[in-house]
């Protein structure tokens, strides 16, 4: 508990957890209550899917090109600028969902809401990685941490508000939650004390990504969240399968909570072994957790299982944000980290595009359960396959978060 305390005391480090988990919160929120809403008003769940993907291709996509911007000059015009806009470009996809718009409309203002979603997750991580190095380790396993918990809370806060008071009000509180998130953190003192580090001669769009060993991070990254992502879809259908639909709530969360309890226990710990050869023997870890999911013989089996395999991700997490951290270029954090998520979010829309198909298959739910094992294993291949070697971390004037 004291590393977790030492955290805890730097001066903005409470403002960037409860800030950072509520502006989180609409990312795993707003994709579900939109499909349900959608759903709900087209009776389509083609329409409905396609609307959600849309709203998180928009998401990934836009993150990188705002991360670049932040990097600049400063995340926080960025961020009070997404403050003021998301709220809006929410009530404009709602009013176009509930007025009955055309299908087209809807894709279009879902793709300009995905588009307009505070960029917290990347800006938080990119202060993380200008506190002390004593602490940053701790730091960021605290984020993995309550990045865990924002997929175990969004979707229980959709689904309580859905049947409360409708889809349509969960899209409103998601949209609360991101201004006071995207607020918090643009106005922490961490955020006051932040200073742009030039980037001397103008470079290419996609300079930041292809930063010695930074490939090889996102796209060993990517395939561990398709594996995930196959994983997300197999779960309900394993608990549908077995006559139990109503359990794959209980999967997913205990599958969680198993990563938030990994991850708490690795943020306590002093390790000194190289953070590339950690994030490399952690992914092995998660590859050897999900392989005996293929053999779960009913879903509180798969619940046990779930939990004990999941008790590696949030250190992998934990480890693979702090490896971006001392490669990306010190002028180009945020951009980086957005760049990271821009690449899990997508690989986990392929995953569960690929593990649907499989599902629906000769293969059933084992395929899809296998190739989240494949993915996890095509990981740590990844990170083995030679390239150029990074160049030593930059020193970074801690700013005391």
């Amino acid at each position: 508990m004291r590393s977790y305390l030492s955290v805890w005391r730097l001066p903005s480090a409470p403002v960037l957890l409860v800030a950072g988990f509520a502006g989180r919160l609409p990312s795993a929120m707003v994709p579900l209550a939109l499909l349900l809403m959608v759903q709900q008003r087209t009776g389509s769940y083609a329409v409905a899917g396609l609307a959600a993907a849309t709203y998180g291709l928009a998401m990934a996509g836009m993150a990188p090109v705002l991360g670049r911007l932040a990097d600049r000059r400063s995340p926080r015009p960025v961020l009070l600028a997404q403050a003021g806009a998301y709220p809006l470009l929410l009530g404009l996809l709602v009013a176009a969902v509930l007025g009955g718009a055309p299908t087209a409309v809807i894709v279009a203002a879902s793709a300009a809401a995905g588009a307009g979603t505070p960029l917290v997750s990347g800006v938080v991580r990119a202060l993380w990685s200008r506190v002390d190095p004593a602490v940053r380790g701790t730091a960021f396993a605290l984020d993995a941490t309550a990045t865990e918990l924002v997929f175990v809370a969004g979707p229980t806060l959709v689904a309580a508000l859905t049947v409360l008071a409708g889809p349509a009000w969960a899209v409103g509180v998601a949209g609360a939650l991101a201004v006071a998130g995207a607020l918090g953190v643009a106005t922490s003192a961490a955020m006051r004390r932040w200073v742009p580090v030039p980037a001397g001669q103008r470079t290419s769009p996609f300079a930041t990504v292809l930063t010695p060993g930074l490939p090889r991070v996102l796209l060993s990254g990517g395939a561990l969240m398709l594996g995930f992502g196959a994983l997300e879809v197999a779960i309900p259908a394993f608990a549908d399968a077995a006559g139990s639909p109503g359990m794959s709530g209980v999967l997913l969360a205990l599958w969680s909570l198993g990563s938030v309890a990994g991850g708490l226990w690795f943020g306590a710990r002093v390790v000194s072994v190289s953070l590339p050869r950690q994030y490399r023997w952690l992914l092995l870890g998660v590859t050897i957790g999900l392989a005996p999911l293929t053999a779960a013989s009913s879903p509180w089996v798969l619940g046990a299982l779930l939990f004990l395999g999941g008790t590696a991700i949030a250190p992998t997490l934990t480890v693979q944000n702090s490896l971006v951290g001392a490669i990306a270029p010190a002028h180009a954090t945020t951009e980086a980290f957005t760049w990271l998520s821009t690449m899990a979010t997508g690989a986990s829309a392929v995953g569960a595009a690929l593990g649907g198909a499989l599902i629906e298959g000769p293969a059933g739910v084992t395929g899809s359960l296998l190739l989240a094992v494949a993915g996890a294993a095509v990981a740590v291949l990844v990170t083995l396959v030679p390239g150029r070697q990074p160049a030593r971390e930059r020193v970074r004037e801690p700013v005391g978060a």
